[in-house]
This record gives structure tokens, sequence and C-alpha cells, in this order.
């Protein structure tokens, strides 16, 4: 018998124990009737300990299994430990190879698993195990052996886990072979494949294996077939490696999921995007011209509401300005915009002062922009490896299927002016004819109220119900919208160019063009204490002739400076008429200067520290020194009392001016 296992029990562990009574007096009554071997219990409380072998068979076994030990034939030996579920298997790579098992595979199993779980149901209940086979295979035409090899299957398995064991493996360890086997390829013709395919210029799978086949030939190199190459490179190269090296970055990003954001945390006209759209259509422009126009649309981010739009021949600074000023004189200032950072958007007359703008070099004395001046927060839509993003402002959806391209451009009163999509989507009557810019104008607004209005949009905030327009009002009146004061909206109108003023408090603009070198020049007095520096002009460009408003870099209202024309070479009126106003400019700022002078010069001058004498210093000690000439002492001259003359002559200039003065007025 092993001596690792306890061998001395107390009657109060004996309680409960099979063949034991329920209490220590009864167990040591028991003890003392049948004879067991026992002893004094050591420590506190005394009473007596027995042996395990004295004990009731039934007990001694309960005992030794609690220790882990069983008795066979006198010998007392350790117990097999059972194994967990986790020793036993791995639940994951059964269910991984349930995947990989095809369609098949798993309804055999699936069949497997009904008469499985049939059977050991029966045996739950209480029924033999010989009559449930019988009875089992009776029920679903099966064979007793194979009934019992599937059952036997699952045993020590979870219930959730028998699906996946009852897979016929062998099949499934055929067909997984299959699968991975591979042919032969020799490395050297294996890289020169993927170098080949996997580029840029996107070849065809099939000319970069015949072009394989051509240069192994040269090289003596193994080269599979078709089939099992494509097969190896599916295997090695991910699809999505396969599509950064053959489309690039840009493909790849387009790959991950699209971030969904919500928009009902925000009120409409709190945040808007803008962007331009060229039309498909041919109009002919106000000047003759014909061309495909472009419009810079507003749209609100919450609602996709179209705001306000502004047609030009381009995507300019101008369209953009007025169909912002549009926006604000109709609904209010937003508080945040989101932009692309384009050439007409990133300038510094809309965006200047912004400091994350990265198109255009930011200088110091760059004028604030307009987006800033009125308080809006800009935020740059998103440009990821070289190319736009589309997923990163709403208002890119407005020109997409069902868009302001089907509203608009394919308007039947456009019939013959439409040029298609694209070069490949043209119409037979391409070129036909061109719509007038008026017609053109008229079918726009009609088009952008019918997006506005069109009921059951499939959007967050509309959710299958209301239009744009409805889902705007609705919010619109909830909101607290800032309105613009008269200041911004002339900001709004208004172009601008920043200007340096000359010496002559004068500004000169180039808006427009220069005809034969003419120029406009606009003056004003206030402009004299900004002589040498840069401001802001702000001016209407419909009416060059008129004032200029000029502002600070930082915003600032300075004055509203008048055109000053170019007159002809002989015009004498003129000439006075200048003279005259010249003179008046003169004497004004004559009297002004002296009356920042009250004190004249002279007086200043008396009032100024004269020239004092040093007082005399006197030494320690004297010594008379005689200066001798033969035998005979030099008699001193008298010396004349020295005159002051320069105080004299102050005293008589003064008297001299006093008298000059005494008879003005």
């Amino acid at each position: 018998m092993s001596t690792s296992q306890k061998q001395w029990f107390s009657a109060a562990e004996l309680i409960g124990l099979p063949d034991m009574p329920g209490t220590t007096q009864n167990i040591n009554a028991k003890a003392k009737r049948e004879g067991w071997t026992c002893r004094k219990r050591e420590g506190r409380g005394g009473g007596f300990e027995y042996h395990l072998n004295s004990l009731p068979p039934a007990t001694k076994a309960k005992l030794l299994a609690q220790q882990g030990k069983i008795e066979l034939n006198g010998t007392v030996l350790n117990a097999p430990k059972p194994k967990s579920a986790r020793e036993r298997y791995d639940a994951a790579s059964l269910w991984q190879l349930w995947e990989r098992a095809g369609e098949h595979a798993q309804s055999v199993a699936k069949a497997k698993l009904a008469y499985v779980s049939a059977f050991y149901a029966l045996v739950e209940s209480g029924t033999n195990k010989m009559a449930a086979y019988e009875h089992i295979a009776v029920e679903f035409g099966l064979a007793v052996p194979t009934l019992r090899r599937d059952c036997k299957k699952v045993e020590g398995f979870d219930k959730a886990d028998w699906a996946p064991q009852l897979l016929t493996k062998n099949k499934i360890a055929a067909m997984n072979n299959a699968a991975n086997r591979l042919a032969p390829v020799s490395d050297e013709a294996w890289e020169w494949f993927k170098t080949d395919y996997l580029r840029l210029e996107q070849p065809n799978f099939a000319t970069s294996y015949w072009a394989l086949l051509d240069t192994a030939k040269k090289h003596n190199w193994e080269v599979p077939s078709v089939d099992s190459l494509k097969r190896r490179l599916d295997k090695e190269v991910p699809h999505e490696q396969q599509v950064m090296l053959r489309q690039g970055e840009h493909a790849l990003m387009q790959l991950y999921p699209a971030q969904q954001r919500t928009v009902l945390d925000i009120k409409a006209m709190e945040w808007i995007n803008g962007d331009g759209y060229q039309h498909n259509v041919f109009v002919r422009w106000h000047n003759g011209e014909i061309l495909r126009p472009k419009t810079w649309f507003w749209a609100d981010i919450r609602t996709r509401k179209i705001l306000a739009w502004r047609v030009g021949v381009s995507e300019n600074t101008d369209t953009i300005r007025l169909s912002l000023m549009d926006v604000v004189n109709q609904y209010g200032i937003p508080k945040q915009l989101t932009l692309d950072n384009t050439r007409a958007a990133a300038n510094k007359w809309m965006t200047g002062g912004v400091p994350n703008r990265y198109r255009f070099k930011v200088k110091p004395d760059d004028p604030m922009g307009l987006i800033p001046m009125l308080g809006i927060q800009l935020h740059w839509s998103s440009v990821l490896h070289g190319k736009g993003h589309g997923q990163a402002k709403p208002i890119e959806r407005a020109f997409g299927v069902g868009g302001l391209g089907e509203f608009v451009d394919k308007n039947i009163a456009f019939e013959g002016a439409y040029t298609g999509a694209n070069t490949k989507a043209k119409p037979d009557n391409y070129g036909s004819t061109a719509v007038a810019v008026e017609v053109f104008m008229r079918v726009l607004a009609e088009g952008v109220q019918t997006f506005n209005q069109r009921p059951n949009r499939e959007t967050e905030v509309c959710r299958g119900v209301m239009s744009f327009d409805e889902a705007f009002a609705a919010s619109y009146q909830n909101a607290t919208v800032r309105k613009a004061t008269a200041e911004q909206k002339r900001m709004l109108l208004l172009s601008a160019e920043a200007v340096r003023v000359s010496s002559q408090a004068t500004v000169v603009l180039d808006a427009g063009g220069a005809v034969a070198s003419r120029k406009n020049r606009y003056h004003h007095e206030a402009l004299y204490s900004y002589v040498g520096q840069k401001i802001v002009a702000r001016f209407d460009p419909d009416n060059l002739h008129g004032m200029v408003v000029c502002y600070t870099l930082s915003g600032l209202l300075i004055c509203e400076a008048n055109c000053i024309q170019a007159t002809g070479f002989g015009d004498t009126d003129a000439a006075r008429e200048h003279t005259r106003h010249r003179t008046q400019f003169t004497k004004a700022n004559k009297l002004a200067a002296k009356a920042h002078k009250r004190m004249s010069n002279l007086e200043a001058a008396e009032l100024m520290r004269g020239v004092e004498p040093e007082p005399p210093l006197t030494p320690a000690a004297t010594e008379m020194v005689h200066i001798r000439h033969g035998n005979t002492v030099r008699t001193v001259a008298a010396q004349p009392e020295a005159e002051n003359f320069e105080e004299a002559f102050a005293l008589g200039v003064s008297a001299l001016f006093a008298e000059k003065n005494k008879n003005r007025l």
C-alpha cells in the first residue's frame, strides 16, 4: 500500500461518508462496537483517530477517492486523472475545419448529429444502451455498428461541438490537400512573373504568362500550367496586396470600409459644405462663347439641402464669395464650413489667416480672408495619397447618380446641348446645338428646386419620408443662427486686392486688367497714416470708377477712397481745379501743423540752458613767481574788463523782432 496518502481520520472527518452515522457520538460508539484500530488524537480537543484499513469498505473507498487513489487487489494505486475539455480538444480548430468542409460534408455531419443526439437522449431518459442502439438504428435506417461508431466519436466532447466532430475527416483532408497542392515552379520563374504582372501598368494575366513561357525557354525554368500559377498567386499574394501593386495606394485605400458619421447632432445651418460642378451642357455665354459652365454649390450638411449657387465660366473666387453671400443673406452665417483645397477656395481672399492653408505661400502680411473674418471655422476636406476623397463631403453625392446631373444637365430643354458624362458616353446628337445662358440659368434654378423638394429621401435625417426642404425647415426653426451685419454683407459683395499706399496717400488697382496701361487711382487723406504699408482695397468690379473701401490687413475699416480720374494734357480747367484743391490741402495742413507749435523757435532757444563758466578752484597753497628781464622788474599793464558779446547780440535780435511784429495781427 502506498504510504503517501492520509491514514488516520477523526470522527468529525468521517461524518457524511458511506456507511457512517451522522454524529461523532454515534461514530465513536460504532468504532468501539466493531473494534476499529484507533489512537489518541494529538493537539487541542483530544478524542480518537481511526485507521483507514479498519473502516468499512465503502468508507475506505470514498476516502481513497478523495485523495486520488484507488485500491485494486489490496494495492493502493493513483487513480487516472480525467482530462479537461481544453486538454481533450481545441474547439476553435474544430469549427475552423467545419468552415473549410464545404456544404456537402456539413450536411452529412448534420444528419449524423440528428441520430447521435436522439441516442443520447434515450440513454439519459433511462433506456438501456443496447435497446437504444437497436431503436435508433431502426428509426433512422442505420446499421448498429455505424451508429455505435458515430456515438463513440462524440464521447468526451461538449454537445455544442458535436457537429464538427462528426465530419468525415478523411475526405476533408483529401480535399484540403488537393487545394494546397501546387505544381512546382522555378524560383527565378516565379519571381520574374510577379515582377512582370504586379505593376501599375496592369498587364493581363495571360499576357504575362505567355511572356513567362517565352523567357523560361531561354533559362530552362520550370513553369506550371496557367491555372496552377493563378492558384499560387492567389495563395501567396493576398488580394489587397495585388491591388496595391497593380492599382496603387489610392485603390488600396478604397478597399477599406467607409466611415459612417452621424449628422443628428448638427443643427441646420450649423455646418455647410461647398464644391464646384462642371455641367455637361454646351451653353452660349453672354459674350457669345460656347462653353461648359461651372457652378459652385453650397449645401447644408445635416439635411443635404442646396442653399445657394453661382454660375461662372470656371471655378473662381468670385463665384464662391457671391454664393456664400447668398447663403448669408438668406439663412445667416454658419458656424463651420468644409472646403476642398483648390486654388479658388484656398486663396488668401477667402481663407487667408487660416493656419493650415496648404496651397500658396503663406506670408506674414497676408490679408485675413473672408471666411475667418466672418467667424466661420474652416475645415479642409481629405486628400489621400494625392487624390480627393469623395466620401469626405456630403455634397459630392448631389453630383452622382440621381443628382443634379439628372435634374439639370439631362433636362429636355437642353436637347442637343448635352455632352454626356464622359468622352465614351457622348449622345448621337452631341454638339448639335448650344443652349442660351438665360435658358440655362432658368433650368438650373428649377432643377435645384426640384432636387430640394423631392420627397422620401433615404438619408439619416429624412428617414425615407421627408424631402431636403422639409428636413431643413424642421431643424432651422429651432436653430440659433448668426445674422450678418451691413458691414459683413458689404465685404461679401466686394472683391478685394492687396495694395501698397504711395507717398501721396493713393492706391492703384489692377482689377479687371489695365487697358493701354491705364490704371485706377484712389485717394483719401486717412491713407497718409498708412504710407508705405500694405492695405486691402475692396471694390465693386462693375464700378471701378466709384469708391473703394480700404481696410487694414487684419480687417479694420480705414476709409472710403474716391477714384482719381486722369485728365487731358491741355485741360486748363481741370488744371485750375486741381491747383485749387492742392492749395486748399496745403493751407489746411499748414494751419493745422502750426497749431501744434504754439512756441516760436527763439522762445525755445531762450529757454535752453546757456554755457555757464566753471567755478574757480583754489589750490592748497600758492607760490608767487617773479619774472625778471634783466635787472629791472617789468610793470604789469592794466587789462580792460571783458564784455559779454553773445548776450548782447541775443538781446538785440529779440528787440528787433519785437519791433517788427508789433503791428501784425
